[in-house]
C-alpha cells in the first residue's frame, strides 16, 4: 500500500466551484456553521475541510495515516487546573476531572476544522433552508432531502433546539455502509469482554428501490449482529427507523439464535437497556441520541466555545490495542484530542407526565458537523449521573464526520461502556454497499440466522 498523505486544504476545483456557488455571499457554511474564525484565532476559518491530495486505498475502510500525528498538546487540563478553564468546560467534563484526579484528564490540540461533504449534500442542505420544516410540534420533519434539514435555526427557541437534535439526528453518514465495532464494559478494575457487533447503515435515498418508499416515513434500515461472545453469537436486531416516531413508531425485530425465531421487539426506543450494555446505556443513547423527542421540553441555551473530542483518528488506528485504549475507570485519556470548537448547548428537561431515567440532558453539538459531542445526564434526583464523549473523526474518502467510538461513563457506579471500536477489526467500514429493503425485512433474519 503506498503511503498515503493527507492535508487539510480547500476543496478540489470542482467542489469548490458549486460550494463557492453555494456559500457565496454567506457567513454560513453550506450546512449552517460560521465560516469565519474566532475573535483571537484559536477557533480557524473553515475554508473546506479535511481532503485527499493522493489516490487512496482503503482495503479496510478505515482512515489511512493522522495528518496532525506530529502536533503536541498545548495546553493539558488536569483536577488542579480545571478551575482556570470553567468557561470551556462542560459540567461533565468538570465532574470526570473532580472524580478520576489522578488519572483523567483532557490534552488539548490545535483546532482543525475538518468537516466536509459532497456538493450533492451541501445543495440539498441549502434547498432544505426552504423547504425543510417541523411537524407535529417538532415531532418530526418534513420537506427535506439527504441531509441536514434546518442548516439555517428559524423560529422560536424550543423549535429552534429540537432543529439543532433534528441535524444530529438526520446529518450525513453516507447512504449505506458497514461496519465492524466492538462495544465494552469494564468492571471497576478495567477488566472487559468485548462485544462484537456487524452493523449495517442503509438510508432510504440509497436502496436501489428507493421509489417505493418515497411515502414512508421510514428514512434509515439498520440492522446489528451479535458474533462473539459465544452465548450470544448469532443475535440479530433490525430497526425500520421512522421520522415521526410519535405518530408512526419505531418497527424493530428480533431474531434470538437459540430460540431460531424472529420476535417484533416493541421496547427499542427511549429509556429501554441497549444490546449488551450491562444496563449502562439506554436505546436512545445509541449515537448520542436518537429517536422521538416527544418526552421532553427542549431550550436553545447559545453557543459556546468547548473543548470537545476532534479530530480523534489516533482512536482508529490498527497500531492501538482494545486494552492500550480502554483504562480503570475511563478511556485512556493519551489517545483522545480534544480541540476548541463552537458548539449548540441544548437542554432537555422530562416533562411532567412522562417517564425516562434521564431527568435532564444537556447536549454540546459541534456547529460544524452537527454531531453530537458532549452530553450531561441527569437523574431523577437532579443529580449529575451520566457522562457521554462522542470521539469525532473526519473520513477523507467518504467525505463525511464519524465517530471514532462513545463513551458513557456513570460517576455514580464507577463503571463506563465505549462503543464502536475498530482497532483489531479486520475491516472497519464498507461503504457505498449496495441495499434493497429486501435485506432488512424480518424474512431476511431468518435467512441469515443460524
Amino acid at each position: 500500500m503506498r503511503k498515503i498523505i493527507l492535508t487539510v486544504c480547500l476543496l478540489a476545483a470542482s467542489h469548490s466551484m458549486a460550494t463557492e456557488q453555494i456559500t457565496s455571499e454567506s457567513r454560513l457554511t453550506p450546512v449552517g456553521a460560521e465560516r469565519s474564525a474566532n475573535a483571537d484565532g484559536t477557533i480557524p476559518e473553515w475554508t473546506g475541510g479535511l481532503q485527499l491530495n493522493a489516490e487512496q486505498d482503503y482495503s479496510d475502510g478505515r482512515p489511512q495515516g493522522n495528518p496532525f500525528s506530529a502536533e503536541i498538546p498545548y495546553l493539558t487540563i488536569t483536577a488542579s487546573t480545571a478551575d482556570r478553564h470553567v468557561e470551556k468546560l462542560s459540567l461533565g467534563q468538570l465532574a470526570l476531572l473532580k472524580t478520576y484526579p489522578e488519572s483523567y484528564k483532557i490534552n488539548v490540540y490545535p483546532t482543525h476544522r475538518t468537516f466536509a461533504n459532497s456538493p450533492e449534500v451541501y445543495q440539498a442542505a441549502q434547498a432544505n433552508r426552504e423547504n425543510a420544516r417541523l411537524q407535529d410540534n417538532g415531532n418530526g420533519v418534513v420537506g427535506y432531502s439527504k441531509a441536514y434539514p434546518f442548516p439555517e435555526l428559524t423560529g422560536s427557541n424550543a423549535e429552534q433546539a429540537v432543529q439543532v437534535m433534528w441535524n444530529h439526528m438526520l446529518r450525513w453518514r453516507s447512504g449505506a455502509f458497514k461496519r465492524n465495532i466492538v462495544q465494552v464494559t469494564p468492571t471497576q478494575s478495567g477488566q472487559f469482554i468485548p462485544v462484537k457487533l456487524s452493523e449495517r447503515f442503509a438510508f432510504r435515498d440509497s436502496l436501489a428501490d428507493s421509489r417505493e418508499f418515497l411515502k414512508s416515513d421510514i428514512y434509515l434500515f439498520f440492522k446489528q449482529e451479535v458474533s462473539s461472545p459465544v452465548n450470544m453469537a448469532g443475535n440479530i436486531l433490525l430497526v425500520h427507523e421512522t421520522v415521526n416516531q410519535v405518530k408512526d413508531p419505531r418497527r424493530a425485530w428480533f431474531y434470538q439464535r437459540d430460540q431460531r425465531r424472529v420476535k417484533r421487539s416493541p421496547t427499542v426506543a427511549y429509556d429501554s437497556p441497549g444490546t449488551a450494555a450491562d444496563g449502562l446505556r439506554t436505546n436512545d443513547n445509541f449515537d448520542m441520541f436518537n429517536g422521538a423527542p416527544d418526552k421532553y421540553q427542549w431550550q436553545l441555551l447559545g453557543k459556546r466555545e468547548v473543548y470537545i473530542p476532534y479530530n480523534n483518528l489516533e482512536l482508529t488506528s490498527p497500531e492501538h490495542r482494545y486494552r492500550d485504549i480502554i483504562g480503570v475507570r475511563h478511556v485512556n485519556p493519551e489517545l483522545l484530542r480534544y480541540e476548541l470548537h463552537r458548539v449548540w448547548v441544548v437542554e432537555a428537561k422530562l416533562k411532567a407526565n412522562e417517564d425516562h431515567i434521564y431527568q435532564k440532558r444537556i447536549f454540546y453539538v459541534d456547529e460544524d458537523s452537527w454531531q453530537i459531542a458532549l452530553i450531561d445526564h441527569y437523574n431523577a434526583a437532579g443529580e449529575l449521573w451520566r457522562v457521554s464523549e462522542g470521539y469525532h473523526f473526519q473520513h477523507p474518502q467518504e467525505q463525511v464526520s464519524m465517530l471514532a467510538a462513545q463513551a458513557i461513563y456513570d460517576l455514580l457506579s464507577g463503571r463506563y461502556l465505549v462503543n464502536g471500536l475498530t482497532n483489531e477489526e479486520s475491516v472497519a467500514f464498507e461503504w457505498q454497499v449496495a441495499s434493497a429493503s429486501q435485506d432488512f425485512m424480518p424474512a431476511a433474519l431468518r435467512r441469515e440466522g443460524h
